[in-house]
């Protein structure tokens, strides 16, 4: 069983500094509409970025690059730019996670079944700290990132690379996350089954289901699926 993880298994309590207060503690003005809605920067769910992704070093160094060209755009010397992107970057890693409720009892039950359970996530390279940090440490099998994988859900070179770790093939495997793009459109589309998670407590009404996948209100609706 194959899991998202932000939005799924954990949530933010905090996001840290954004970043318009951190162009403000180095005195620079901030213009939203030219820095961009897009928070990772340069890229989007689907992507493939092998190159960046050969080692831990050559992806951090590719974070950096998008920050400077994004800060670049906006107009920021070169004088201060070094120190801007670090501290953007140091930012960006600042986050508190916590569990949903759910999630512990949840995955502890289904290893117990003898259920391979992976964390399949479009993250950084360094998501185990996320995990940690998040109260969940070793309660996945496998693990994997975009960053690591060389590719963002809903590409299928994610899901192919996951599931080999998980030594399944993805007629054997389901999908359960939040996002209907790269969570439940792309594990259908590469032969897995898959479980749209909208939570009770989000707001407004969930978009329609592509056919073949199943919604559930909690992270407890898994357990049915797989008793039957």
């Amino acid at each position: 069983m194959l899991f998202d993880f932000y939005g799924t298994l954990a949530r933010a309590m905090s996001w840290g500094d954004t970043h318009e207060q951190v162009f403000a503690r180095h005195g620079l003005p901030f213009d939203a509409d030219r820095w961009g809605w897009n928070f990772i920067g340069e890229t989007n769910d689907g992507d493939e970025h092998l190159e960046h992704s050969v080692d831990r070093d050559a992806y951090v160094a590719w974070e950096h690059e998008r920050l400077r060209r994004r800060a670049r755009g906006c107009g920021v010397d070169d004088d201060v730019l070094d120190a801007l992107v670090a501290d953007l970057y140091a930012a960006s890693k600042t986050y508190v996670l916590e569990p949903y409720d759910d999630v512990p009892g949840v995955l502890a039950d289904l290893r117990a079944r003898g259920v391979t359970v992976a964390i399949c996530s479009n993250w950084d390279w360094d998501i185990e700290r996320a995990i940690a940090g998040a109260g969940l440490e070793g309660t996945a099998d496998v693990v994997v990132t975009s960053a690591r994988a060389g590719a963002r859900k809903p590409h299928p070179r994610i899901y192919r690379h996951t599931l080999e770790r998980c030594g399944a093939s993805a007629a054997e495997a389901l999908f359960v996350g939040d996002t209907l793009h790269a969570d439940v459109e792309g594990p259908l589309a590469y032969g897995m089954a898959a479980v749209h998670l909208w939570r009770e407590d989000l707001i407004g009404s969930p978009p329609p289901l592509p056919p073949g996948a199943t919604r559930a209100p909690d992270l407890r609706a898994v357990l049915d699926l797989v008793d039957r």
